[in-house]
């Protein structure tokens, strides 16, 4: 006669969902992102009602320095929201052949202006995750104004681990916020989550391996928003180790100069413009386009 064993109570305990904020540093990190209320990302999402929280691409029109002083501002702030709705297309424009039934994930969604572009592209579903509570209720905000909230939705939830479904989602980017993780973590998880074939696109600033570490103006970026910028080499290490293979690299350095001289004209400008500025043109920081296919 056999007897039946009593379940360990390592089976018999419920597990519950991993925490959302796990370390002292994402803590901080979102912390900074829940008191956040910059002009410089609110002022200009008020333009069109898309917010973003990444820079420009292209020249700007010299003509919004010109005309009535009483304006200027104003038309600088639109520029510069032209500038970064139009780095948000160049990303979305490398995802590849979207169709309205696939599935994309904005990691690190800021107040979500990109993931409803998306959605506006493509007409598919778009999930945003971000560790910040109060941008994920802002974006959720905006995606019910414009009605999209049966197709866009904004989560409370860790990129480095999301707990949406393996093989889910055709696309997945990162727009400027992977500068906030460990990108082997990250590029796991995306490897895990994206179908077979599917795209991952990241716009991010990098340091120079070149240039021999982060330079003083890098580090004073790494400063002002709490975070700790990569080197290039790193991003193509991380990705090989987890099936992410490249198939476009763009260096928009050049390209994103001028919102950053802009952007230091306008009434918005934070101080942290002149690094920019100087890391760029000094060659020890880069601003790339990265799209790798999952294999």
């Amino acid at each position: 006669m056999t007897t039946a064993s009593a379940p360990s109570s390592a089976s018999s305990t419920p597990v519950g969902p991993a925490p959302v904020l796990r370390t002292a540093y994402q803590k901080a990190v979102a912390d900074y992102w829940n008191d956040e209320k910059d002009p410089v990302n609110l002022r200009l999402g008020d333009v069109d009602g898309l917010y973003h929280h990444h820079y420009g691409l292209g020249d700007y029109d010299p003509a919004v320095l010109e005309g009535p002083a009483d304006t200027r501002d104003a038309r600088i702030i639109e520029e510069m929201h032209r500038l970064e709705s139009a780095q948000a297309e160049v990303l979305l424009d490398h995802l590849g052949p979207i169709a309205p039934g696939h599935r994309l994930l904005d990691a690190g969604c800021g107040r979500g202006g990109t993931s409803i572009m998306a959605n506006l592209r493509f007409g598919c579903e778009v999930d945003g995750v971000s560790i910040s509570e109060a941008q994920v209720e802002f974006a959720n905000g905006q995606a019910r104004k414009r009605g999209v909230d049966d197709k866009v939705r904004y989560h409370f939830r860790n990129m480095l681990d999301t707990g949406f479904p393996t093989g889910a989602f055709q696309g997945i980017w990162n727009n400027e916020s992977t500068m906030y993780v460990d990108l082997f973590e990250l590029f796991g998880e995306h490897a895990r989550q994206l179908a077979y074939g599917g795209r991952y696109v990241c716009i991010t600033g990098c340091y120079n391996d070149v240039t021999g570490g982060r330079s003083k103006a890098v580090s004073r970026i790494d400063e002002h928003y709490t975070c700790n910028i990569h080197p290039r080499s790193a991003y193509f290490k991380a990705m090989a180790a987890n099936g992410l293979v490249p198939i476009n690299v763009v260096d928009l350095t050049a390209a994103t100069i001028p919102y950053w001289e802009l952007r230091a004209k306008s009434s918005v400008a934070t101080g942290v413009e002149e690094p920019f500025l100087t890391a760029y043109k000094e060659g020890s920081f880069h601003y790339l386009l990265i799209a790798a296919d999952r294999i």
